[in-house]
């Protein structure tokens, strides 16, 4: 019987490790099967993971895939990955990994559908848009769903989705030494490691266990080009105070609320596990805070408005468009992504949910249990490690993130200058994009910058795109944030 093509790989669950027979009858299918197949194993890329054609995708000229790497086959553990070539000349161009954060947030769903990728869904949430300032016009970008648990990722063994830092670093160093067995050609291509959110914590370790494989390798090193994490969860006591002081900065809450918050709270002593074991009338200042900010503020973007989303699934159930705009944001788009993510044949296109798992997609795991812990460790010794290395690290925020904001990050990178004895090597200023401020910048010791994005959210490429492209354009080629409104770069 001839089957095509289309079966002519048979793929077990080691993924392209194990190959099986071509199966098909006629010397043309032969030809076919097997011109077609090495085309892509020549390249380095595997055949079987090629994203041929997602439901409602709008025609590109780049390359997707997309499937699993084992990462512990004992266990069964597995994490789900999206790869997209650059948009051109992709074979020059360097690798970016993206993560999100969380802990337990998909970065498929997120940096991959909704920031930084090359589609967004529509607003009927059955197919795809092109997103015009993907970050693949600068560089072949891989996401990754982390850890097990997160997404399409899984485990055989319930014990896994108890997890930490230490573990999904671990796993992610891994990921990468297998990903690359599967596309060879990227293993002398420069690298580059980004995220945002709680990717302050994943990013800083994933690249230290990089770093101790590279001091005790005689072989095969990772050729890390640079650090980048965004909105990044980087010391509680400083991140959090800065939530409320932002508050106060912002007209959010009174003066009066924003002097009893600091006055009667002592951040030193705040942790994940328990956030308010400082004293009652901490905890009274924090929940009054809390109370007048609302619930109709999106806290990762305070000029953003909200989703309904009894209205939008309402929209999106009678195939009507669920999208709401504001300042040129789609604010549903978190549920039109959802609901394209659980199409059956977006999840066949992708090679995705390859064990049929018993719960549906989603952005932010139910089943991982994260430690409450790790999210108390301090970054900054892990990158002043990583700096000390020569590799070049940037902190950016958006400056309308009331979660993880501005006035922490940009705390934390002065102390992490001062603790290396940098000097200032770009003055703290505006710097440039299409003629506008895009934000601020300074940098210390030609190594450590720290920029923000004006107008952005927790998320930045998700709600300034053009920006976010300049950006990390600039950080993929080495270049500095240009300081007058008439410099310009390709993105």
């Amino acid at each position: 019987m001839d089957k095509g093509c289309g079966s002519c790989v048979t793929v077990g669950i080691m993924g392209f490790r194990e190959m099986g027979r071509c199966c098909f009858s006629g010397v043309l299918i032969a030809l076919l099967c097997f011109g077609w197949l090495a085309s892509y194993v020549v390249e380095g890329y595997p055949a079987n993971d090629l994203v041929v054609d997602l439901p409602g995708q709008p025609k590109v000229g780049f390359k997707q895939f997309a499937g699993y790497i084992d990462v512990d086959f004992k266990n069964g553990r597995s994490l789900f990955y999206y790869f997209v070539e650059a948009e051109k000349n992709p074979e020059k161009k360097p690798l970016a990994l993206w993560l999100n954060g969380g802990p337990g947030c998909s970065s498929i769903g997120g940096g991959a559908f909704t920031e930084l990728g090359p589609f967004f869904p529509t607003g009927d949430g059955r197919g795809l848009r092109r997103n015009s300032m993907s970050w693949n016009r600068a560089s072949n970008i891989l996401f990754v769903e982390s850890p097990a648990g997160v997404g399409w990722s899984y485990s055989d063994t319930a014990s896994d989705y108890t997890t930490g830092d230490a573990k999904t670093a671990n796993d992610m160093y891994i990921f990468l030494l297998k990903w690359y067995q599967k596309f060879p050609e990227f293993k002398s291509r420069e690298l580059f490691l980004t995220g945002e959110s709680y990717a302050g914590h994943y990013i800083p370790q994933l690249a230290d266990a990089l770093l101790d494989h590279n001091a005790r390798s005689t072989g095969f090193k990772f050729n890390i080009k640079g650090v980048a994490i965004g909105n990044p969860l980087l010391r509680l006591d400083r991140d959090v105070p800065a939530t409320y002081e932002f508050f106060w900065s912002h007209g959010m809450i009174s003066d009066e609320i924003g002097l009893k918050v600091m006055n009667e709270c002592q951040f030193d002593d705040y942790t994940f596990s328990n956030p308010h074991n400082v004293t009652v009338s901490c905890n009274e200042a924090i929940a009054e805070a809390n109370s007048i900010v609302g619930d109709y503020i999106n806290n990762y973007d305070v000029i953003l408005d909200v989703c309904y989303p009894s209205l939008a699934e309402q929209e999106l159930r009678l195939r009507k468009m669920a999208t709401k705009i504001s300042v040129g944001v789609d604010v549903c788009m978190t549920l039109e992504r959802s609901f394209y993510f659980n199409l059956p044949e977006v999840q066949k296109a992708l090679h995705a949910n390859r064990t049929n798992l018993p719960y549906r997609w989603s952005m932010c795991s139910g089943v991982v249990e994260y430690s409450d812990t790790d999210g108390n460790m301090d970054m900054l010794p892990i990158l002043k490690k990583i700096i000390k290395n020569r590799i070049p690290v940037w902190v950016f925020s958006g400056d309308q993130d009331s979660v993880v904001p501005l006035l922490g990050s940009r705390t934390l990178v002065r102390e992490l200058a001062h603790d290396l004895n940098f000097k200032i090597t770009v003055p703290y200023g505006a710097w440039f994009h299409k003629g506008q401020v895009a934000g601020w910048a300074t940098e210390y010791g030609n190594l450590l910058t720290f920029a923000t994005v004006r107008g952005a959210a927790h998320m930045v490429p998700y709600s300034q795109p053009s920006r976010a492209l300049h950006l990390f354009s600039s950080f993929v080629r080495g270049r500095r944030l240009p300081s007058t409104p008439h410099t310009s770069i390709d993105d």
